[in-house]
């Protein structure tokens, strides 16, 4: 298959890119630095714009998961611009494009996230499930599925990826983690008692691969593991992975203190199953928090 991933030098993207290429897919990154995609994206070579696939092969598929990151750093004004630019208005470049072409691709895997649902406190979620309290991450996701989903428009399948945060080796959520917890300065977040979703970036990238190569796959999907935790539970199996005590709690107040509104992304929590993805068939490697951290941080000393 001939793909065109955007954000393909991030977390995700990078291991998709590894994925597919042993594949023998053709892989095309959409970067603004396309001369560091090769180095980066294994098998991908970079462009700088859409039109530089102009007079080339169709497409069969497009992977849109670009957007800068919701918690680098607090939600200004300035930065809720640059979260909701770098996600709507590239994805309405992409689904334009698509218009343009004489054969669009059939299909628009887009990225999404949990925090599409909001803080749903304790209530089990699906992919039919509405969402709860509204902040502006949930409106962003809600906002970037619906752009995403005007290439149904052309006749393509359209997949909405709802992505936990990943865990991997290097890289992600673990990567920021890790060193506080090795030094023993961990702890829970708040009450602890926030629904806290994950998912392995093996599954991540086996969810992916499995809803590009299903046509019966359509729609929103909980990229999330089976095994549901809260955070105070999340934080006892990092500290026992690590071999450290887990003994300094983040007062929630402090984290509204100093994050305003994004602090939501740690007191708020979803308590979500990924019904869709085991409905069509797929089944998770590292479905437990524990057996999985022991994978990622096993790996990392393999490195």
């Amino acid at each position: 298959m001939r793909l065109l991933l955007t954000g393909g030098t991030g977390l995700i993207g990078r291991a998709l890119c590894r994925h597919w290429s042993t594949q023998g897919h053709d892989l095309v990154v959409w970067s603004r630095s396309p001369q560091g995609v090769s180095a980066l994206c294994s098998g991908a070579r970079g462009i700088a714009s859409l039109e530089e696939l102009e007079g080339m092969p169709a497409l069969d598929a497009m992977i849109n998961l670009a957007g800068a990151p919701i918690a680098d750093r607090t939600w200004t004004a300035a930065r809720r611009r640059v979260l909701w630019s770098s996600r709507l208005d590239l994805t309405h470049r992409l689904v334009e494009w698509a218009g343009r072409q004489s054969r669009p691709p059939r299909v628009l895997l887009s990225g999404s996230a949990v925090g599409w649902y909001g803080d749903t406190g304790e209530r089990l979620l699906d992919e039919g499930s509405a969402p709860g309290r509204s902040d502006f991450g949930s409106e962003l996701c809600q906002a970037w599925e619906q752009e995403a989903e005007r290439a149904r428009e052309l006749g393509m399948r359209v997949v909405l990826l709802r992505t936990a945060p990943v865990l991997a080796p290097a890289g992600g959520m673990l990567a920021r983690l890790r060193l506080p917890f090795s030094l023993g300065l961990g702890g829970r977040l708040g009450s602890g008692r926030q629904w806290m979703p994950w998912i392995h970036i093996d599954d991540q990238v086996a969810l992916m691969d499995h809803v590009l190569h299903h046509a019966d796959c359509s729609g929103a999907f909980n990229a999330v593991a089976p095994g549901q935790v809260r955070n105070a539970e999340f934080t006892r199996a990092l500290a026992s992975a690590l071999h450290r005590p887990a003994l300094l709690p983040a007062p929630a107040w402090a984290l509204r203190l100093a994050l305003g509104e994004m602090a939501v992304l740690l007191l708020g929590g979803q308590r979500i199953e990924p019904r869709r993805a085991l409905e069509t068939g797929f089944r998770f490697r590292h479905p437990e928090l524990e057996a999985a951290l022991a994978d990622l941080l096993d790996a990392r000393l393999r490195r």
